[in-house]
């Protein structure tokens, strides 16, 4: 039967408590005409589960090959004549178990999950802090303020935390917006004298409060008390409060040091730019998402290059893709290089071991793949050498990682390094050539 097969791969993907609640309830009937009916006891249980697992259960019938199966959401006969259902009315009758206030949560990003963040040395801090308000564990307070410069993951980890709860804890009474809509909201309510609404919303009708771009409260006094006094009420009580900004508290311009003092009582934590090593899994995850096959030598260009925020890795793998479908052609470095050129900017590009290895190969008329072999050759061994020198100097690589550019090891790089620093000293004609390469490679990159 295919509703007993589906509740069987929902079993697996659902926690258990979840499963209980919400799918064993439920009964499925197949049509003869390809429509699946599930029905569910009640108005409120069939309006949830439509609007909350929907995708889980569509997810599933493509893993039967059932794609093409539509579904239908309707009351059980026994409490209502079967039809098609409509959403509930504001008094509509609910479940025992489920808060009768109900959550607000601004639209989210369906990848924006805990599963999907990549993590690494500049952003697991910020990733536990956040997973644990996302799973009640307050042994570190309630209160999280993540700060993040744009495209470093500040939204993708609210986004999750809001996924978290609706998927797990959905009784849980979520308020999920940004600064501007708060205040929207704030003033809308001031028009209609309805103060005393917007405040049972927020004092008392609130588990989890997420809001975004606190920044863009600079100059606002009226919804800074507004914030200040909901701040109070929450914490106070033992709920949940996470801010993002793309400031820290003190760095806020025009706010009020009332206001300011309450955004400093919690845990403040930071998403810093990732590392090389964390853009090479990002780069690696994003080209897997797309289906995109890329060589270890171009996933290194392309970490080595994209030094800003996670949507230009995004942006560059895309258009890897897009590029290499219209072409019919796997990526290659001429179809990489032209791409980045759209990607970053003028000021982002930076200089990188592969630049070097670039320059050098075309200023001593030697390929790259020369470079990289185990030629110990004078002609192929010396500029070898130099690259690793200006690697070394221009860039923030650490040696294995320059080493791995020109498969070579640490006590490779250290030697060339070692090497050239003794014969710049030494040869007149040596610290020539170098000084030469290094005034090219910074007009090359502007650096």
């Amino acid at each position: 039967m295919l509703w007993q097969r589906l509740k069987e791969i929902l079993a697996r993907k659902i926690p258990d408590n979840t499963y209980s609640l919400w799918i064993s309830p439920l009964e499925g009937q197949e049509e003869s005409c390809g429509n699946l009916t599930i029905t569910g006891p009640d108005q409120f249980f069939v309006s949830w589960v439509a609007d909350n697992y929907r995708d889980h259960i569509t997810s599933a019938l493509a893993e039967l090959g059932r794609s093409e199966t539509t579904l239908s959401f309707q009351v059980r006969a026994e409490k209502q004549d079967k039809q098609e259902f409509h959403p509930p009315q504001p008094r509509q009758q609910i479940l025992p178990s489920v808060n009768r206030s109900k959550s607000y949560v601004r639209t989210l990003h369906p990848r924006y999950t805990f599963q999907e963040f990549v993590l690494g040395d500049t952003n697991v801090f910020a990733h536990s802090a956040c997973e644990a308000i996302a799973v009640n564990d307050t042994s570190a307070g309630n209160y999280v303020y993540l700060k993040a410069g744009t495209g470093l993951g500040k939204s993708h980890l609210s986004h999750a935390v809001a996924h978290h709860i609706l998927d797990h804890y959905p009784a849980t009474r979520l308020h999920f917006l940004s600064s501007q809509q708060l205040t929207a909201e704030m003033i809308r309510h001031i028009r209609n004298h309805s103060m005393d609404k917007f405040k049972k919303k927020y004092h008392r009708e609130c588990d989890v409060l997420l809001i975004e771009d606190i920044q863009t409260l600079s100059g606002r006094s009226k919804t800074q008390e507004e914030l200040t006094e909901i701040l109070d009420i929450l914490i106070e009580s033992g709920k949940r409060v996470v801010f993002t900004s793309s400031q820290a508290p003190t760095d806020i311009a025009n706010i009020d040091s009332g206001f300011k003092s309450r955004l400093t009582g919690g845990l403040i934590t930071t998403i810093n730019p990732p590392d090389l090593r964390t853009r090479r899994k990002i780069i690696k995850r994003k080209a897997s998402t797309n289906n995109l096959t890329l060589s270890d030598d171009i996933l290194e260009y392309l970490a080595d290059n994209i030094k800003g925020d996670v949507r230009q890795i995004e942006s560059s793998v895309i258009s890897l893709k897009a590029h290499s479908n219209l072409l019919r052609t796997e990526p290659d470095f001429d179809m990489v290089k032209e791409i980045l050129k759209n990607v970053i900017s003028e000021n982002e590009r930076s200089i990188s071991t592969e630049i070097i290895l670039d320059m050098v190969a075309d200023q001593f008329k030697i390929s790259t793949d020369e470079l990289k072999s185990k030629s110990r050759k004078k002609t192929v061994a010396f500029p070898r050498q130099i690259i690793m020198y200006l690697a070394r100097k221009y860039t923030d690589h650490s040696l294995a990682d320059i080493g791995r550019v020109l498969n070579r090891d640490h006590s490779t790089v250290v030697h060339s390094i070692r090497t050239i620093t003794q014969k710049r000293a030494s040869n007149t004609s040596v610290r020539g050539q170098v000084e030469y390469l290094a005034r090219k490679l910074e007009q090359k990159t502007g650096c």
